[in-house]
């Protein structure tokens, strides 16, 4: 007769979640921001969250599945707003709570752009979990407000769309101007909006 007992490392170990899950996710975004994604380890986690490494190693496989959802948590993709209007679904997008108008996510994003050269497994999860949803929120603003009339129809919007962000992280990185909201909306009114509205003759 066969034993029932499950095997060990089987999918019967008790899995990281709700408030302790957060926790070491946290611990790992601060891991992230004091040392970047090169020198992150699970072991300093796990050191930072109070936990053993086999804990960590019940959710995450490697640290590019930990820093990932640490990322989703820190700044995940804003809820896509429909206000009838371009520049109130930009306002509403990116001058909310989670907009980019937050330090401490340009200061973790920094910490990750060498990875994001170096690592191409990491560079390729970043891409798809993370500014995916982003570029998918940004990329229905823009159809919806083509599909409205209020926008040029011949606007390239895989083109246009990341000029927001663009011009908001050229600023903090070049200038060490860290956006805020103010910033944010002047740059959608003063070019974003006149860019995408001016019809060509």
């Amino acid at each position: 007769m066969m034993s029932s007992l499950p095997l060990p490392g089987h999918a019967s170990r008790p899995r990281v979640e709700g408030d302790r899950e957060r926790e070491i996710l946290e611990a790992a975004l601060a891991v992230l921001s004091e040392v970047g994604y090169d020198r992150l380890t699970m072991d300093a986690v796990a050191k930072r969250a109070k936990a053993s490494k086999a804990t960590l190693y019940r959710r995450w496989e490697a640290k590019v599945s930990l820093v990932i959802d640490a990322l989703l948590l820190q700044k995940p993709a804003p809820a896509t707003p429909d206000t009838g209007s371009f520049r109130d679904d930009l306002i509403a997008a990116y001058c909310g709570p989670e907009g980019m108008i937050q330090p401490q996510a340009l200061a973790i994003f920094s910490s990750v752009l060498t990875a994001i050269q170096r690592d191409p497994e990491f560079a390729a999860e970043f891409r798809t979990k993370v500014i995916g949803p982003k570029v998918a929120v940004s990329h229905e603003i823009y159809e919806r407000a083509k599909a409205r009339g209020e926008i040029r129809a011949d606007i390239e919007v895989d083109l246009f769309a990341p000029a927001l962000a663009g011009i908001c992280l050229h600023r903090a990185f070049m200038l060490g101007e860290i956006p805020d909201q103010e910033l944010v909306s002047r740059i959608i009114d003063q070019l974003i909006v006149p860019a995408a509205t001016n019809h060509r003759s």
